[in-house]
């Protein structure tokens, strides 16, 4: 039998005997919560948009689960959770006093601070990312920190970043533009010369003819294409002007891509002077054919506007094979007698205007490299392949040797887009100039040095008043 006992009594014993031998008593039976939480998602609540309805909420307020990225995007390596913070967040600094317990195993650093305080690091947003070059280690080494994934190219393939996940306003500084050097140092070697050494995490401030004192086994790789006498000013038949800048030679009977401005009246077969346009490509530029080798002018870049008193300025003293639209710069720092102390290998990548091109899209996904043609050979690939360290001048010649070391193809083309998150299998030491902001050079330059560290170098290069791009001062990073 059943007894069901009313709402205040305490114990069974207090019923009326009758009551318990015979019928039930029905009192006032307090209520009682479901066991049940939420229902469980019906199929009609299922949104084929990647989007759930969640059962605790009305129907009316959904909440959309962000889409997730297909792992072929990534490059190379996926991101180290243990490292990064997710969703593109960064490690900033926070003040906390010295007595605090340290949950990061005493891994803690002092930012100038007064006396009695010291950082602690939180997650927060790229954006608001702390100046790496002002920490300094008061313990452990910073190998050792949590900001591990920012330090040496033992990590670069888990930096976290890729590709998908890095916008372009990443790459934006503000330079003085009196900054921007319009003729070359005379001697080369009297250039400025920026060291940053990513172990010791330090800024040292030189002078080019320092560099080979610098290097302890590193073996230099240098970029010795030549730059093509390729601009042209031209007229039409009708006398007007016509400018053509050939950028790559399309094959060996005097065919050239080029870029011919302006553009929109020009016709296929139509020739200017020297020049017969073949076949228009596009976007201003034209497959062109030219009466033996090109006589025109080495192309300056527009933001130098001095005219050079002696073009071989824009050319290093190892140049051999012509057929560059442009020089690879970080080379014009060395005078000959520099570059013997070094015995460095030769490789060979036509720098086309492609390397130079200004990313225009938000995202660096977005941005295509159309390709530069290298040679690399087999001794010279020999001694690179061997050897203890190897230090590439010129973000040109950091390609040529990344390609070579993932395809084992020692000629061709290579349209290799460098961007922070890229893992480095053969360059171990970058000696490079200062770049334009929203180029695929500073991207290829965050990709080995960090994101931030380059962000603080060049802050620091700006504050001391280094001169900048093609004609402007060096740095190094060992």
């Amino acid at each position: 039998m059943l007894d069901l006992v009313p709402a205040g009594v305490a114990h069974r014993d207090r019923l009326d005997p009758s009551e318990r031998s015979g019928r039930l008593f029905l009192g006032v039976l307090e209520p009682l919560e479901a066991r049940i939480d939420t229902l469980p998602t019906r199929a009609h609540q299922v949104d084929q948009q990647r989007e759930i309805v969640d059962p605790s909420v009305p129907l009316g307020e959904q909440l959309a689960l962000e889409s997730l990225e297909s792992a072929d995007r990534l490059i190379e390596e996926p991101a180290n959770f243990g490292d990064m913070s997710c969703h593109r967040k960064d490690f900033c600094a926070e003040s906390v006093p010295h007595g605090a317990p340290d949950l990061s195993r005493d891994r803690r650093f002092e930012l100038g601070c007064g006396d009695g305080e010291g950082l602690d690091l939180a997650p927060r947003t790229l954006e608001n990312g702390f100046e790496l070059g002002r920490l300094r280690p008061t313990g452990r080494g910073v190998r050792d920190s949590l900001l591990g994934p920012f330090q040496c190219k033992a990590v670069h393939g888990r930096r976290g970043y890729s590709q998908r996940r890095m916008d372009t306003v990443a790459l934006d500084y503000e330079l003085p533009p009196e900054l921007i050097a319009q003729h070359p140092i005379d001697p080369r070697d009297a250039s400025r010369l920026l060291v940053y050494r990513r172990d010791q995490r330090t800024i040292e401030h030189r002078v080019f003819s320092e560099f080979p004192q610098l290097l302890v086994d590193e073996l230099v790789v240098v970029n010795d294409s030549r730059v093509v006498p390729g601009r042209l000013e031209l007229r039409r038949a009708s006398g007007g002007a016509v400018e053509v800048l050939l950028l790559e030679a399309a094959s060996d009977d005097g065919t050239w891509e080029a870029l011919a401005r302006p553009t929109r009246r020009l016709r296929p077969g139509e020739r200017l002077g020297p020049v017969e346009l073949v076949e228009p490509l596009g976007d201003g530029r034209w497959l062109v054919r030219v009466d033996g080798e090109p006589a025109g002018e080495v192309p300056l870049p527009p933001y130098i506007r001095e005219p050079l008193a002696d073009p071989e300025r824009y050319q290093t003293v190892y140049s051999r094979e012509a057929g560059s639209a442009a020089a690879p710069t970080a080379g014009l720092h060395f005078t000959t007698s520099t570059l013997a102390s070094l015995d460095p290998v030769r490789v060979t990548l036509h720098v086309g205007l492609d390397s130079f091109r200004p990313v225009s899209s938000s995202r660096l996904e977005e941005h295509a490299l159309h390709g530069e043609r290298y040679v690399v050979d087999t001794d010279a690939w020999a001694r690179i392949e061997t050897a203890p360290k190897v230090l590439a001048v010129g973000t040109t010649t950091v390609r040529v040797l990344e390609t070579v070391a993932r395809t084992g193809e020692l000629r061709g083309r290579t349209s290799l887009f460098v961007t922070p998150g890229f893992a480095f299998r053969r360059v171990d030491a970058l000696l490079t100039n200062f770049h334009l902001p929203r180029s695929t050079l500073l991207a290829l330059v965050m990709a080995f040095v960090g994101v931030e560290e380059a962000r603080e170098i060049y802050r620091v290069a700006i504050e001391e008043r280094y001169r900048f791009y093609s004609f402007g001062d060096a740095m190094v990073v060992l």
